[in-house]
């Protein structure tokens, strides 16, 4: 693996945590529609790091910083704060956010076929 595929694997995870933490603030906000969008950003992020870099990897490296990040926010702090309520919308983007983030993940990428020289049926 090249340096900027390192690179790009480790922005990727990066922006996984950055969608995974902001899907928090906003399901909760703008319940029905929030939790839609939050859905949303983290299979077009899984989806197109899938195409933009042609490896299943690619998929998994923004799921794995959205999970991370998104388990480290519904941990209780000492003080009794905590970010996710204990509502049908919370679990929805829990559950929700890891069956999308794996299912995008796990597209299987078939590469476009050459237009010019390929043979049917030979």
């Amino acid at each position: 693996m090249n340096a900027v595929r390192f690179l790009a694997y480790a922005g990727l995870v990066v922006l996984g945590a950055l969608v995974g933490a902001a899907g928090a603030l906003v399901q909760a906000a703008w319940f029905p529609a929030g939790l839609v969008l939050a859905l949303l950003a983290i299979g077009a992020l899984c989806y197109g790091a899938v195409k933009a870099l042609g490896t299943r990897l690619g998929g998994w490296a923004p799921a794995m910083g959205w999970l991370v990040a998104v388990l480290l926010l519904t941990t209780a702090r000492s003080e009794g704060d905590f970010l996710f309520g204990a509502g049908v919308g919370s679990y929805l983007f829990l559950l929700g956010g890891m069956l999308v983030a794996v299912m995008c993940a796990t597209v299987p990428y078939v590469p476009p076929p050459a237009l010019r020289g390929a043979r049917l049926g030979g």
